[in-house]
């Protein structure tokens, strides 16, 4: 099973693109930070910064409704992307391919959750839906 679930704050705003067929992409990064005691009893943090890749409807409602600094909830699937740079040099880097996204407040959606899924590639035009 490949399944990741993340909460934390987008680190930039989402940047769209197309496909030559008309598909959206979006891609963005997400902070997340995890608050543990440490060998000494003190509470620390630890904070990871990992890139978020959003398709189709779900990358637009995206755009739409966050921007750099927004919380929310993903969950989605962990996807290793390899290229070579300019010098050559084989680059690799892991992604979540975002399925679902609920919408946790912040400087556009200050308002209560919202929650958006994605199912088979498009979702057909729908607004977020309000969570209950």
């Amino acid at each position: 099973m490949n399944k990741v679930v993340l909460i934390g704050n987008l680190t930039r705003d989402i940047k769209l693109q197309y496909t030559q067929s008309g598909y959206c992409v979006g891609n963005t990064g997400i902070a997340v930070t995890r608050k543990f005691k440490n060998a000494q009893g003190q509470t620390a943090e630890e904070t990871c910064f990992i890139d978020l890749k959003f398709f189709g409807r779900t990358a637009e409602v995206a755009n739409q409704y966050l921007c750099k600094g927004s919380k929310l909830a993903v969950e989605g699937r962990l996807k290793l992307e390899q290229w070579q740079d300019q010098s050559g040099q084989n680059r690799s880097k892991h992604v979540v391919e975002v399925e679902s996204l609920e919408m946790l407040g912040g400087p556009q959606n200050s308002g209560g959750a919202q929650s958006y899924a994605q199912s088979g590639g498009t979702q057909g035009g729908q607004a977020p839906s309000q969570s209950r």
